[in-house]
């Protein structure tokens, strides 16, 4: 059993206190200048070093360091995978779903993304694939400490994180149902209309997003991990009306989507900049795949995304969840993304603890894993 953790932001004011007081001592023991002081405070603390560093008198990734340097793919494989998110990294959609999928109602696909991944890649610590429909950013943080809370899945010995959240935050599947019942030539705007409804949301993740991160890292600090974005459902220039959304309608989605994307993507490039500053262990990296389905959105021939599918047409039209999700191939499009990613790394030198590598045999990985 986990033991009970304070909050993040309690964590961070207690961290806080001793910071002040462990600068104080600094200020009086060392001479009183920028690089002293920061010298000193690298030292005690192996944070605040700059870029790729380290405490004074140890060269980065040698034998004398706490990190080891590391290859993008060895840094990812040394010990866990682990598949956080919602139901486009669960597979939902894409059928050929593990057992007791209707049962939780995550329906995870071995189609899907992080199962091609766990199967392109030599895991020393093999794969857990918590991933679930429905599952949002804020939920993934409300259940911590309950069973089968996605974020506890993660541990010490977790290399790789691969985590695709926000879309049911913003409630993407509401948005494309008010959008798509209707009548286009009676209430026209109304797609459009939920705009700034969708921006507060957008605002308010953010901060999810930034706790989630947070979470992550402080389970697994030597892990990589991988933020994954949200497809372009429609064609960059659509050419004609999809049921009954409007060019103006698809544009308009596209946008949103993107618009999202570019909000994760920031939040990661900050996130990782930060742990490159402190010479720390880890990284946080987007995954693009705004464009994997290019030729091959839903209204296209040979689409790899679900059409619109409609239930309860007797009893009130609903969307069904599978709607707009993608396939098998476009889970295999997005696997593809996520491999070069893995392979390539971010644009800097990764770490790991050293000390942590170095213990993470096949029995304490076995252990960790349960």
């Amino acid at each position: 059993m986990r033991a009970p953790r304070l909050g993040r932001r309690g964590t961070v004011l207690a961290a806080a206190a001793g910071s002040m007081v462990l600068l104080l001592v600094l200020a009086l023991a060392v001479p009183v200048t920028r690089d002293g002081l920061a010298g000193a405070w690298c030292s005690a603390t192996g944070t605040g070093c700059a870029p790729g560093g380290g405490p004074p008198g140890e060269e980065p990734g040698s034998a004398d360091d706490w990190r080891l340097a590391m290859e993008p793919v060895e840094a990812a494989t040394w010990g866990h995978y682990l598949a956080l998110g919602d139901s486009y990294s669960s597979g939902d959609g894409a059928g050929d779903y593990r057992s007791g999928a209707g049962d939780d109602g995550c329906y995870r696909s071995e189609n899907a993304y992080p199962a091609r991944t766990s199967e392109a890649f030599a895991f020393s610590g093999g794969f857990g694939f918590v991933a679930c429909s429905k599952h949002k950013g804020a939920q993934l943080l409300e259940e911590i400490g309950e069973e089968d809370a996605q974020l506890d899945a993660i541990g010490e010995y977790t290399s790789l994180v691969s985590l695709g959240i926000g879309g049911n935050d913003l409630g993407f599947t509401p948005v494309l149902r008010t959008c798509m019942v209707r009548v286009p030539l009676v209430s026209g705007g109304v797609c459009q209309g939920q705009e700034e409804d969708i921006d507060r949301r957008m605002r308010a993740f953010d901060d999810t997003l930034e706790d989630i991160i947070a979470e992550v890292r402080d389970r697994a600090p030597d892990a990589r991990l991988l933020l994954v974005g949200y497809p372009r459902l429609f064609p960059e220039d659509p050419s004609g009306m999809y049921y009954t959304l409007t060019v103006e309608d698809q544009a308009w989605l596209n946008e949103t989507v993107r618009r999202f994307n570019d909000r994760l993507r920031a939040t990661a490039r900050e996130a990782d900049r930060e742990i490159a500053e402190q010479g720390d262990v880890g990284s946080v990296e987007f995954v693009d795949t705004y464009t994997a389905l290019k030729g091959h959105e839903v209204s296209a021939e040979g689409a790899w995304l679900n059409g619109v599918v409609l239930e309860g047409l007797t009893d009130g039209i609903r969307v069904d969840r599978s709607s707009f999700h993608p396939t098998a191939e476009g889970q295999r499009a997005f696997a593809r993304r996520v491999r070069t990613q893995v392979e390539e790394g971010p644009d800097r030198e990764l770490y790991a603890t050293r000390e942590t590598v170095d213990s993470a045999g096949p029995e304490v990985l076995a252990r960790d894993l349960d």
